[in-house]
């Protein structure tokens, strides 16, 4: 199948790539996997027996007239450890790395569908300026929503210009995840990304 380029040549791409039927399943699985595995664990706690030093009774049994101890470790003192420690847990879902590929190849069929992808020749700014991002996607003819933008290598002056707009993503090919590709109303997307695209999900 061909994919109009704006202001360029259309693009010759996988069918199997591009083409296939939305697997919502396939799509929600995908999505609750990414999340999952960026949650962060718990902070690992101490117990009383992990925290260092409480060798040496604080003071006699008898005497003082203060209440007996036998440790300054106790999880009653400032300093000891705690009585129901928290140990880190581990969010990470599985799924399968063929599922996840044709998870995305859904994804991006979909967007083609639904006219939401864009394929241009390139995406460059001459420096980090907000403006000349936004002047850019106006060159484009992107409509207003979020707009995720996907380029085949990083670009400094185009993540610099772009992250002071609110509804603006940028992201590389290699690094392109399934909530960002859903949660975007548009995505615009380089000939040479593209073609990385379909590279790795073939």
């Amino acid at each position: 199948m061909e994919l109009h380029v704006k202001d360029g040549a259309a693009v010759s791409v996988s069918e199997q790539v591009f083409d296939r039927s939305y697997n919502e399943g396939l799509i929600h699985q995908a999505i609750v996997a990414f999340m999952a595995g960026s949650r962060a664990g718990t902070k690992r706690q101490l117990t009383r027996s992990e925290v260092s030093g409480g060798g040496k009774k604080p003071w006699n049994q008898k005497g003082t007239g203060r209440s007996r101890h036998g440790t300054t470790r106790s999880p009653i003192w400032r300093t000891g450890g705690v009585t129901f420690a928290a140990r880190p847990r581990n969010f990470e879902q599985k799924i399968n790395r063929k599922a996840y590929r044709v998870a995305m190849a859904s994804i991006f069929s979909e967007l083609i569908r639904q006219e939401r992808l864009t394929i241009v020749d390139a995406l460059s700014v001459s420096a980090p300026k907000t403006r000349e991002v936004i002047a850019l996607l106006k060159s484009v003819g992107v409509p207003e929503g979020r707009t995720l933008l996907v380029t085949e290598a990083f670009d400094e002056h185009l993540f610099l210009g772009s992250r002071n707009v609110i509804e603006l993503g940028y992201l590389t090919a290699s690094t392109l995840d399934p909530v960002s590709l859903v949660g975007a109303n548009h995505v615009v997307m380089t000939r040479g990304a593209l073609k990385m695209v379909e590279e790795w999900l073939s």
